[in-house]
């Protein structure tokens, strides 16, 4: 049986504090012992985290995308090509970004 814990020091000694049979394998073997916990990561407990970032990515990308083209609409506006190519690597930065968080992992 697996016991879980956050991605924490403190969570492991309390976790292995409170559990008897926990401490009983840490006794006999502690290395599978630990390789028995399931460690949780920050994605895992914390949605709103993930939830924060896959926003601000959507937004940057629509920002940029939304600003380039009321730009090129208005012909009196003109951007150097840096500038312009500046925007799209960090919008095509972004969109990559929010691929790699949004694609499922292969261990699941």
């Amino acid at each position: 049986m697996k016991t879980t814990i956050n991605n924490s020091f403190e969570d492991f000694k309390q976790t292995l504090s409170n559990n008897n049979k926990l401490q009983q394998e840490f006794r006999d073997n502690p290395i599978q012992a630990v390789n028995s916990i399931e460690v949780k990561t920050p994605k895992e407990t914390d949605t709103w985290i993930y939830r924060i970032i896959v926003l601000m990515f959507g937004l940057a990308i629509i920002g940029i995308i939304t600003g380039l083209i009321i730009l090129s609409l208005h012909k009196e506006i003109t951007l150097n090509e840096q500038l312009i190519t500046i925007f799209t690597a960090i919008s095509s930065g972004a969109i990559g970004a929010l691929a790699g968080l949004l694609a499922p992992s292969p261990n699941k």
